[in-house]
């Protein structure tokens, strides 16, 4: 009987422990190196004077099948899906611009309704919303040539006020990248499997706990569980091939494994692959990709604060989306802020970036208590910037046995959870093969 090989997997985000999980499933044992010494990568828990922060703010929605498995998988027994997410029917509100509620009704009725009440539009725009759904529809959510999403948009002729308040906002959510050089056809694929999905699809799932307590942290109990290793702390600084095998060296110590997932972010893989030859072109591919920015904005009020829906779009203020995390996770007095595609803060004072979202905070909703601390987390390489026609690293390599995972592997999806989870799960069923 041959031996079981030996797996290693490294990176303990999101990717990383989805293989890590799917692996253990099938009884093969593993070994997670992650560097962080908490899990979760990009998308990992932050501690600030004792209060639990996320390193980036992440909503998932229902079409998130992948994750919503995973993490349904490895919760501890009789956890409910209600402790773990907040689940809201699709609501977009820019405060002020522009509200569209999906109410619990079957696809695409729901989505027909939300189109006919939303406020902020008019007849004709909410006419040239259909149509543009209605023929992405028909054409099978494919384009015969991908280009920007601005482009695609005003070849069909959406109104303007339409692309700002709701086009645009969707995109950059999505996918990071703002509409004048985002890839249509990524853009039309999470249409496609959200708005253009069942009527759960486009549900909006807020983390009632942190984001390394959602998923990876218990994804980390479930391997050990079944005879895996996971090891925090640990950074993997080369890995080197020969005798059939794979050598990692890991902080002065040598590691041999049969098999690789090397699952960490596209700037930290290049530099691991450097020492195995026939990986050289994989590595031009991934120095090849350029980078979007994300801010993460945090602020702790003393005293509460209520805003008028758990998530809120602002308009004309840096932050896109505020999150009450109160209403979402009990932490009185704390408001989030996401800065997506935000290359023009970069290197903008923290002090004063927080300052002008607690403004905006009060001139959209009134006054508020006294700040009591803020902190701003600033991610210059959040995600790759997703561009038309952009060729992503597959995860499938010429070394057979080393495959890679991450938001940014060739796949439909932008950089997302879900697409992180996805590349973990296909990268183990091809270590299982």
């Amino acid at each position: 009987m041959a031996a079981t090989p030996s797996v290693a997997i490294i990176g303990g985000g999101y990717a990383g422990m989805a293989a890590a999980v799917e692996l253990a499933a099938r009884n093969v044992p593993v070994t997670v190196f992650e560097a962080a010494p908490s899990l979760g990568g990009r998308a990992r828990r932050v501690t600030v004077n004792d209060t639990a922060l996320d390193n980036g703010l992440h909503i998932l929605i229902g079409a998130y099948r992948e994750t919503l498995r995973l993490i349904e998988k490895v919760a501890p027994p009789r956890t409910q899906p209600s402790d773990l997410l907040l689940r809201l029917p699709l609501d977009l509100n820019v405060h002020g611009k522009l509200r569209l509620r999906a109410p619990r009704l079957p696809a695409p009725l729901h989505l027909a309704w939300a189109l006919l009440t939303a406020q902020g539009l008019t007849s004709a725009d909410k006419r040239a919303a259909s149509r543009f759904m209605q023929a992405m529809k028909a054409r099978r959510w494919r384009l015969g040539a991908d280009r920007s999403v601005a482009t695609l948009l005003a070849e069909h002729t959406q109104p303007v006020v339409l692309i700002e308040y709701f086009w645009s906002p969707l995109c950059v959510a999505a996918l990071n990248t703002p509409a004048d050089r985002a890839s249509a056809q990524v853009f039309l694929n999470v249409l496609r499997d959200s708005l253009g999905g069942a009527r759960a699809d486009s549900d909006l799932l807020l983390a009632r706990c942190d984001l390394t307590a959602l998923f990876p942290k218990p994804a980390a109990d479930y391997v050990r569980a079944r005879g895996g290793t996971v090891e925090a702390g640990a950074t993997v600084d080369s890995v080197t091939r020969g005798n059939h095998q794979f050598t990692l060296h890991v902080q002065g110590s040598k590691r041999s494994f049969d098999q690789v997932i090397c699952a960490v972010s596209p700037h930290r893989t290049a530099p691991l692959l450097s020492g195995i030859a026939e990986l050289a072109p994989v590595r031009a591919q991934i120095e090849a990709l350029t980078y979007e920015p994300i801010h993460s904005v945090w602020l702790q009020f003393d005293g509460r604060v209520k805003l008028p829906a758990p998530m809120i779009g602002l308009a004309g203020s840096p932050a896109q989306w505020l999150f009450d995390r109160e209403a979402i996770c009990g932490q009185r007095g704390l408001i989030g802020a996401v800065i997506s595609a935000s290359e023009e803060h970069v290197g903008e004072a923290q002090d004063a970036l927080a300052q002008r979202v607690a403004a905006d905070i009060a001139k959209n909703f009134g006054p508020l208590p006294p700040l009591k601390w803020h902190r701003v987390i600033a991610e210059k390489r959040a995600t790759f910037s997703c561009a038309p026609g952009l060729a992503r690293p597959a995860p499938r390599t010429p070394c057979p046995d080393f495959i890679l995972a991450g938001d940014y592997v060739a796949s439909d999806y932008p950089a997302t959870i879900e697409g992180a989870v996805r590349s973990g799960v296909a990268a183990a069923a091809m270590i299982a093969a």
